[in-house]
């Protein structure tokens, strides 16, 4: 195919553009449509199945939403479900495991009552597990240090048993199907890998997309799904420049047998604005546990891809004075600076695997060093968004749409969960854009 120039083109291939490319060739009229990957495949970052928890975040267990967040997330969640049965998915890249959210000791397991008693509604199959159903459900979880006898602490927990609810995805399977769905809805559609964007311009109503192999592509709208490269991509056409971004890394430990039976997440602490240590049944490695994820502050826009993308995250970061004012004021709170800092000590060897151990014993109370081992190659970059008009780290999904035509997204977690959703906000928009015929009813059958 020689056609360079399309209606609408999406840029990166992760589970969110690969998102839009199926609901943009399935549910609008919108005839040529392209997505360009700046790697060899779909979703090799952080939507590969091991840069992320491989989990539906739902709302049901994830003790850092709120109420109205959760009503929020659970649509979305709802739209990866059914998307997964429409294409009879189930243990191909959706699978059911039982999960839940633990309270440990007095002050979180009253916690974790009231928010039961709030969520339940809204979560019918929820269940509240006393310590005996826990005992039932994850021994090692009930069990104290020795491993036979039961832990001193008082622990509940809310949640879900095998077989009642999916919880689990491997979304870079997902993205492969959502790519091989849009091929097949009649369209004209491309789909190319290593075209690395570097740049894009707007000229007389035409978007001009350049890669680093000197190809030109031309668009009518655009959408740019890249991870952090999607502000890198903003301020090079100089919109976005009210935002900044510190990338964050999340790294994990796995276990050498099996040692959860499902999910099992804790209480956020209010104060730390990144994801609670949990444990998961690992798809990728024989369902043994994984523990994490940590929280490492780096200076590079996409991990385990060389360096090129170090000078990348300082254009992108755009440090003055108010990314200054507002990354002093976080490591003003001990909390948080803290927490930031220690989570560097877990890269260490030698020493990491003992702090680890010590944090995730909360869980597992009999886990021993001997029992886990660096999970080299896992862990992803999330880009945390500062707004420096409102001068503080926005914690959730972006998108600047400032040009009409083209949309920008940032989407750190639950941004894999959310990327049905997120597809249809966007397909909304470049329909009314274009002038183009959304079939919403069809969607709306299909998917929610």
């Amino acid at each position: 195919m020689n056609q360079q120039h399309y209606d609408v083109v999406v840029i990166g291939a992760g589970i969110s553009g690969a998102a839009l490319f199926f609901e943009l060739a399935r549910y609008t009229d919108i005839k040529n449509i392209a997505i360009l990957e700046k790697y060899n495949a779909p979703a090799t970052l952080n939507s590969k199945g091991t840069s992320n928890s491989q989990t539906i975040h739902c709302g049901d267990i994830e003790t850092n939403y709120t109420l109205e967040k959760a009503k929020k997330v659970k649509k979305t969640a709802d739209m990866i479900v059914k998307y997964g049965l429409m294409q009879n998915a189930q243990n191909k890249f959706m699978f059911s495991h039982q999960k839940m959210a633990l309270g440990v000791g007095d002050i979180e397991c009253e916690y974790m009552k009231q928010r039961y008693e709030e969520f339940k509604e809204l979560y019918p199959y929820i269940k509240f597990f006393d310590k005996t159903k826990i005992k039932e459900i994850e021994p090692k979880v009930a069990l104290g240090a020795d491993g036979i006898n039961d832990r001193k602490e008082n622990i509940v927990a809310m949640g879900v048993e095998q077989g009642e609810v999916f919880t689990t995805v491997d979304y870079g399977k997902m993205s492969q199907s959502l790519i091989e769905q849009g091929q097949l809805q009649g369209k004209n559609t491309l789909v190319e890998f290593n075209k690395e964007v570097t740049k894009i311009e707007k000229k007389d109503d035409v978007f001009h997309i350049y890669t680093t192999d000197y190809k030109e592509y031309t668009a009518k709208a655009v959408v740019v799904n890249a991870g952090a490269h999607s502000l890198f991509l903003a301020h090079r056409m100089g919109v976005g420049l009210d935002k900044s971004c510190w990338p964050v890394a999340g790294s994990f430990y796995l276990t050498k047998q099996k040692i959860l039976n499902g999910k099992v997440y804790m209480v956020q602490n209010p104060k730390l604005p990144f994801a609670a240590l949990h444990g998961d049944p690992d798809l990728l490695a024989d369902m043994n546990t994984r523990f994490g994820p940590t929280a490492l502050v780096i200076p590079k826009l996409e991990r385990y891809k060389g360096l090129k993308s170090v000078p990348e995250f300082f254009e992108t970061l755009k440090f003055d004075k108010v990314v200054a004012k507002i990354t002093l004021n976080m490591f003003k709170d001990p909390t948080i600076r803290n927490y930031v800092l220690y989570n560097y000590l877990f890269e260490l060897p030698f020493i990491n695997k003992a702090l680890f151990v010590k944090d995730a014993r909360k869980i597992v109370p009999s886990l021993k060093t001997s029992d886990i081992y660096y999970a080299s190659g896992f862990g992803g970059v999330r880009p945390q968004v500062i707004d420096k008009k409102v001068g503080e780290l926005m914690l959730g999904e972006a998108s600047i749409n400032e040009v009409d035509g083209i949309i920008f997204n940032m989407t750190p977690s639950p941004g894999a969960t959310s990327c049905l959703g997120n597809a249809l906000r966007d397909t909304k928009a470049i329909c009314e854009y274009l002038g183009a015929r959304f079939d919403e009813d069809r969607l709306n059958t299909e998917l929610l």
